[in-house]
């Protein structure tokens, strides 16, 4: 229900940064909780982090908080993720997803997703 795009990643050596962005088709972006999720070869998706509607609360995955940061534009229809102190583990594809509906926070589930971004991280 909600059209995104991800964009930002490349191959950076371990300890760099990149930046992703996320842009979102949809006139009702302001109403969707947003979140990123990643996936390497072989595994399964995981959660990175994710941000409120309003952008006044963040929750972030053990392995990447004090690293990542989410953070969106609602009058770009945009969200962000900040990533800091790359490491090698974080090499996966990575996947922006919206959710409507506000039953709970942070969402169990995604309704809408992008099509990936490659983060590769080298030693």
């Amino acid at each position: 229900q909600v059209h995104l795009v991800e964009s930002g990643g490349g191959l950076v050596q371990a300890g760099g940064s990149l930046r992703l962005s996320c842009a979102a088709s949809e006139r009702l972006f302001s109403l969707c909780d947003m979140g990123w999720f990643r996936q390497a070869p072989g595994k399964e998706r995981e959660f990175v982090a994710a941000i409120r509607r309003s952008g006044d609360r963040t929750y972030y995955a053990d392995s990447v908080n004090g690293r990542f940061t989410v953070s969106r534009d609602n009058a770009k229809n945009t969200v962000y993720l900040q990533m800091n102190y790359l490491k090698p583990e974080d090499t996966a594809l990575y996947y922006c997803a919206a959710e409507l509906s506000l039953r709970q926070w942070p969402p169990s589930e995604f309704t809408s997703w992008g099509q990936g971004t490659q983060v590769t991280v080298s030693l």
